[in-house]
C-alpha cells in the first residue's frame, strides 16, 4: 500500500513536517515528485480551476512551471485537526514577459489513512512586484 509519511492523525509537529515537505517538493518544480503526495483520484480546485486525479495534477504542475519562472514558495501551517490542515503560503515568479508576481494565498488539505492528500481547495490572488521588492531569492 503507498503511504506518505508522516501519517494522520496529525500532531503539531507532523503537521510542520508534512508542511515542510510539501513546501520542499514545490520548489524541486518537479511535477513526477509533487504528484506522489497526492491520491490517485485526488480533487483539487487551484484558482477557477478543478483538477481531478494524479495524471491531471502532474499536467497541471508542468503547465504552471513552464509559465511561472523562477518560482520560489514558502508555506505556514495555519491550523489542524486529525487528517485535515489549513496553510497560508506566498510565492514569487516572474512571466515570460518578464513582469515579477507574488501570489497569496490559502488551501485547506484533506489527507487519507496513507498520508496522501485526498483534497487540496486552493485560493490564489496574484500581485505584480517589481524585481527590487522580491523577498524570496
Amino acid at each position: 500500500m503507498e503511504q506518505k509519511h508522516p501519517l494522520p492523525p496529525f500532531t503539531l509537529e507532523t503537521a510542520l513536517q508534512k508542511v515542510q515537505m510539501a513546501e520542499d517538493a514545490w520548489n524541486s518544480k518537479d511535477p513526477e515528485r509533487v504528484c506522489l503526495a497526492y491520491t490517485i483520484d485526488t480533487e483539487w480546485r487551484n484558482r477557477t480551476e478543478f483538477i481531478n486525479g494524479r495524471e491531471a495534477v502532474k499536467e497541471f504542475l508542468k503547465r504552471k512551471w513552464e509559465k511561472e519562472l523562477h518560482y520560489k514558495l514558502k508555506k505556514e501551517l495555519w491550523g489542524f485537526r486529525e487528517n485535515r490542515m489549513a496553510v497560508r503560503f506566498e510565492y514569487e515568479y516572474q512571466n515570460a514577459a518578464g513582469q515579477w508576481f507574488r501570489a497569496y494565498g490559502n488551501e485547506n488539505w484533506e489527507f487519507d489513512e496513507n498520508g496522501l492528500m485526498r483534497k487540496r481547495y486552493a485560493s490564489i490572488n496574484d500581485l505584480e512586484i517589481n524585481e527590487a521588492d522580491r523577498k524570496f531569492k
